[in-house]
């Protein structure tokens, strides 16, 4: 099998090179692809050196799977090509996620819905291991509402969002990605700001949950925020069900669900951290609780490596699953 990673200098990119090295997949060969500018730097790949492509000899060279992460703007140009050269094309922007052809995937939640597609959009980050964790519950119990706030990782904005916060820390900082300063500091704000107010990251966790759960219904509305912290996001999300449930219940449906970790014991100090999640491809969940305030209600709190699981590790998984699905 033939395998291009498109943006392979990029944080995701290089996340994906990790993550094939160690996939069942039958790579025979590995084409790093890039914008010009990176032509001709080199990436590693189980103990070897690859020099870096350009988009149109990657076309050229006629991969069988292509995964992208290369920003939206190039997945819109290059996608379709590369599907039009015989490739099957798993996109982490969000360029195709609510594109109503395109399926929309967490193998865990969704994977009957690629159906025959050769483009797959991957969702985004903070949605997956979101929808990892809601949607055993939502199948059980119902969701009618979400309350989600998130508190996301610098590595959320790519290299340049690493480089503010160290270049803040050391007074080398040259070219600031965010408004105000990260470091110490929080910021309610990931991604650009909408006509509504809302950012455009929080109405990603609006739409594409309800895609990717398949339910218009359920109401939702979500605060995202930037911390100073390195790899992993977290997520307390409030969620109210249609109908009644026990918190036991919830918490053996969480310890049975596909690629999720429940850790949840208060008399012990027990819940996730960004340092239980790094470095992993599960989504970890505690701090399980019933919201008193209202019927069906409950508290849950939400971690994963949001380059792992949050997009290198998910769009792997999908085209593990769909090549496992061709093969049966």
């Amino acid at each position: 099998m033939k395998v291009a990673v498109v943006g392979a200098t990029g944080l995701v990119g290089t996340e994906m090179l990790r993550q094939l090295e160690s996939s069942f997949l039958p790579i025979t060969e590995l084409l790093a692809v890039a914008s010009s500018k990176s032509v001709g730097k080199t990436v590693t790949f189980r103990g070897e050196s690859y020099a870096v492509i350009s988009m149109e000899d990657g076309i050229e060279a006629k991969p069988d799977v292509a995964l992208f992460s290369a920003g939206g703007s190039v997945s819109l140009e290059y996608g379709p090509k590369y599907v039009e050269a015989g490739a099957l094309v798993i996109d982490n922007s969000s360029a195709w996620r609510m594109d109503k052809s395109v399926p929309l995937v967490v193998p865990e939640v969704n994977l009957n819905s690629i159906g025959n597609a050769r483009l797959i959009a991957n969702p985004n980050c903070s949605t997956i291991q979101m929808v990892v964790a809601l949607a055993p519950l939502h199948k059980a119990f119902g969701i009618k509402r979400l309350v989600i706030s998130t508190y996301q990782s610098v590595t959320g904005t790519g290299k340049a969002g690493v480089d503010q916060l160290f270049g803040e820390r050391d007074n080398t900082a040259h070219h600031a990605v965010y408004p105000q300063k990260i470091d110490l500091n929080v910021l309610p704000h990931c991604d650009v700001f909408l006509e509504n107010d809302y950012t455009k990251e929080e109405m990603k966790l609006v739409h594409e949950t309800r895609k990717i759960l398949g339910d218009p219904s359920i109401r939702i509305t979500a605060t995202a925020v930037r911390v100073p912290v390195i790899g992993g996001h977290s997520e307390s999300v409030n969620v109210e069900f249609e109908r009644p449930f026990d918190v036991w219940e919830v918490k053996a449906l969480l310890k049975e669900a596909p690629g999720v970790i429940l850790k949840d014991n208060p008399s012990e100090l027990s819940y996730p951290t960004l340092l239980d999640a790094h470095g992993r491809d599960e989504v970890f969940v505690g701090r399980i609780r019933r919201d008193e305030s209202v019927d069906n209600g409950l508290n849950m709190w939400i971690v994963s490596d949001n380059l792992r699981k949050g997009a290198a590790t998910n769009a792997v998984q999908i085209a593990e699953a769909y090549f496992s699905r061709e093969r049966a």
